[in-house]
């Protein structure tokens, strides 16, 4: 396994999470819902705000001191948590960073004594379908939410964890 070195992120870390999600943005902006320019309003206090939600989980990856990924966890109801915000650069891709960072997120919903991790995914985003299968994850008959074109929605995953 390539040995990566992930770090979980606090509200004080906004600028290294900044770089990184422009990094995701700007290179993939297929396979995330907000765009960079929906990013760019609110400033610094908006990048502060998405580190300070209570109880969420963010981290970033780090191979050969370069950041190559990011994703994040989120709270949710009756023993569910979100995974959200996956990413890995080109460069690092196919080297089992996605898998790594859904076993650290997938770790901390475990935590919290979740018993489904769930994600949302935009159609047409095969590899990234792929990573999550190969982690797990399977389609659910529910629909996701409708997207900006009104007829697209998203493609919802979830992973029993017990």
């Amino acid at each position: 396994m390539v040995m990566v070195h992930l770090r979980v992120l606090t509200a004080r870390d906004w600028p290294l999470w900044r770089e990184v999600r422009v990094a995701a943005l700007s290179e993939a902006p297929h396979a995330f819902k907000a765009g960079l320019a929906e990013w760019h309003n609110g400033g610094e206090e908006r990048w502060r705000e998405r580190l300070a939600m209570p109880a969420t989980y963010s981290i970033v990856a780090f191979l050969d001191g370069q950041t190559v990924g990011m994703a994040a966890g989120l709270p949710g109801d009756g023993g569910v948590c979100e995974l959200r915000s996956v990413w890995v650069s080109p460069q690092a891709r196919g080297r089992r960073v996605g898998d790594q960072l859904i076993a650290a997120v997938e770790g901390w919903a475990r935590q919290r004594g979740a018993m489904t991790l769930k994600l949302a995914v935009l159609p047409g985003n095969e590899p990234a379908v792929a990573l999550y299968q190969r982690n797990g994850f399977v389609d659910t008959e529910t629909l996701g939410e409708l997207l900006s074109d009104g007829v697209t929605r998203e493609r919802l995953m979830v992973k029993v964890l017990r």
